[in-house]
């Protein structure tokens, strides 16, 4: 019979089917006990209980098996999260950097990176080999172990160009896809290479400038990867036309005298900001591998080197500055100074006494250890300090070298130490160290970021003693060992350095660190500037010669040639020399100079 009605608010029979269906015959003689509406499985029947449990049990292996359905859609084989994977491969957005003339020398292009998901690939073997013959630097057998392994996600060839994404694409294979990223490029290959550093695979900053900006202005997200602000651009110091023009001559040069290698610094006196740096042999940051390990080496600021007779300019400055030493003061360099059981020679030998602008003029490192020594031991030593060359620079760029000083500072030390032996510094530091003493004597730090305001910091020595030093600089260049330095209309200052290099038990004859230390125009210096070479040899043209006079500054004098112009000086309508003198109070040596 039909099943009534009754015994049931929503006119349906409470133990019958939503459905509705007929109820076997008697169904209704037999007494039922109705459900309860609340209390678990309380009232149920035996059956009922059964099939309660296996429905539960039913469901959880069902939650089981489908948790780990979406484990392995989202796991490589080795249990690797394809998710956590792909988010780390995520590419890194990097502000452009660009020069102080907005030049860019740094931004980030769009590219496409392949990858594969294994467990869709058919035949790992195949798939390898089809891939080589549209991307002929990969390893078949690499690719196809990898490939084997089922893994979820797998890296097979970051930085596509089109053409090559586009071969990819033709080829059809199944489990192979791309990732959109960011790809850094340097639209002027090694030019200023040294300063920009370079990122890695996941456009990171590893180095130069690149690990500055990481460091310093991207804040990090859960995974420990750099974020920048994309709207920032971070502005240098450097200016890509000198740049380029130093690197070009440094280029030249290096070639020329087959050095090992050569680096160039140019740097505003009054705010330290670096206009130009170059250590050569350098590297493209586009493909920073190709190049020779020893490429990535910035000498610049990274190399200490012992750096010779440019010492002797730190060393008069301090004398005359603490007025121990006086600019009319003579010194006898009739002979050779015995130290214990060291001689101290001249190279440029005068065998005479000789006044303070003559031990300068022409370097005479009797005279320069005797000024030293009448300094004092302690307070030369502060005056090195005090012009930063005794403790490890603060820049930008994490390639800063420590000096190497001497384990006691006796008298022997300060001899050697005044003109340029048995400490090594960067010429980074060198460079810092010429704008303080000609820019009236104030302390400026090298930077490699654009600052529009001079950053001068303490006084190192008096205006007075930096005026002195400038009219002893530029007579250098008039009448002594720089004289190849010299530019006409723009009067050049400076002082040449050659040092023997260290080697096993003193010090080679052969190997030399050639550099010239300069500053320009000199009636009102701007830059300062420092050209080193590390072992030149001797040329036909030098005489046989390899010393700083004879490579180090006809080559600065070439650079400012050409970089004076760029930086907006105009060249001397006629001769400054007297002016420069004058300001050093230096005018009876006008007779010395011919003026």
């Amino acid at each position: 019979m039909i099943g009534s009605r009754t015994g049931s608010k929503n006119g349906r029979r409470a133990d019958t089917h939503a459905q509705g269906r007929y109820l076997p015959p008697g169904y209704d003689a037999i007494a039922k006990p109705r459900a309860p509406r609340s209390g678990g499985g309380e009232g149920r029947t035996p059956s009922q209980r059964r099939i309660f449990l296996s429905l539960a049990l039913f469901a959880a292996c069902f939650t089981l098996v489908g948790a780990r359905l979406v484990g392995l859609a989202i796991m490589g084989g080795d249990g690797e999260s394809n998710v956590a994977i792909a988010s780390a491969a995520t590419q890194i957005h990097r502000p452009d950097i660009v020069d102080r003339n907005g030049e860019v020398m740094a931004t980030d292009i769009a590219t496409a990176s392949l990858f594969a998901d294994a467990r869709y690939v058919i035949d790992p073997a195949e798939t390898a080999r089809q891939l080589a013959s549209v991307l002929p630097d990969l390893d078949v057998q690499d690719v196809t172990q990898k490939l084997e392994t089922g893994r979820a996600f797998i890296w097979l060839k970051r930085d596509l160009t089109p053409k090559q994404q586009y071969a990819v694409h033709y080829l059809g294979m199944p489990g192979l896809d791309f990732r959109n990223e960011q790809k850094r490029v340097y639209p002027n290959g090694k030019t200023g290479s040294n300063v920009l550093g370079m990122v890695d695979i996941d456009n990171r900053g590893i180095a130069g400038i690149e690990r500055y900006m990481d460091d310093t202005f991207a804040r990090k997200d859960d995974t420990g990867r750099p974020k920048f602000d994309r709207n920032r651009t971070l502005m240098l110091s450097i200016d890509l036309h000198v740049q380029h023009a130093l690197r070009d001559e440094l280029e030249k040069s290096m070639a020329e005298f087959s050095a090992l290698a050569a680096v160039g610094v140019i740097m505003d006196v009054h705010t330290g900001e670096v206009v130009a740096m170059t250590s050569l042999p350098d590297f493209d940051p586009n493909d920073p591998m190709a190049s020779p390990d020893n490429s990535r080496f910035n000498r610049a600021t990274l190399g200490v080197y012992e750096m010779g007779s440019v010492f002797k300019a730190v060393t008069l400055a301090a004398a005359l500055d603490s007025g121990k030493v006086g600019i009319n003061a003579s010194f006898d360099a009739t002979k050779p100074l015995q130290v214990a059981r060291f001689k101290i020679h001249d190279y440029h030998a005068e065998n005479r006494w000789l006044t303070v602008p003559e031990v300068f003029i022409h370097s005479s490192n009797i005279g320069t250890a005797k000024i030293a020594l009448q300094l004092g031991s302690e307070e030369h030593r502060q005056y090195l300090a005090r012009f930063g060359l005794l403790t490890r620079p603060e820049i930008e760029l994490p390639e800063a070298g420590s000096p190497l000083l001497p384990a006691r500072w006796g008298e022997l030390s300060t001899i050697t130490t005044s003109y340029g032996h048995g400490i090594a510094v960067t010429p980074l530091q060198v460079a810092s160290a010429v704008s303080t003493i000609v820019n009236g004597g104030f302390k400026v730090e090298p930077t490699f970021l654009r600052h529009n305001e001079p950053r001068l910091g303490e006084r190192v020595i008096s205006a007075e003693a930096s005026a002195t030093m400038r009219g002893l600089l530029r007579l250098v260049v008039m009448e002594g060992t720089g004289r190849k330095a010299d530019v006409p209309g723009y009067p050049v200052m400076g002082k040449t350095g050659t040092a023997e290099k260290p080697i096993k038990g003193g010090y080679s004859r052969n190997k030399l660190i050639t550099s010239f230390i300069s500053a320009f125009p000199a009636n009102d210096p701007r830059y300062a500037m420092i050209v080193m070479f590390d072992e030149p040899k001797a040329t036909k043209e030098t005489y046989g010669y390899a010393t700083a006079g004879w490579n180090a500054a006809p080559v600065t004098a070439r650079v400012i040639s050409r970089v004076a112009p760029l930086l907006g000086i105009k060249p001397a309508t006629k001769p400054q020399e007297n002016d420069v003198l004058r300001q050093a109070k230096l005018v009876s040596y006008e007779t010395l100079s011919g003026q």
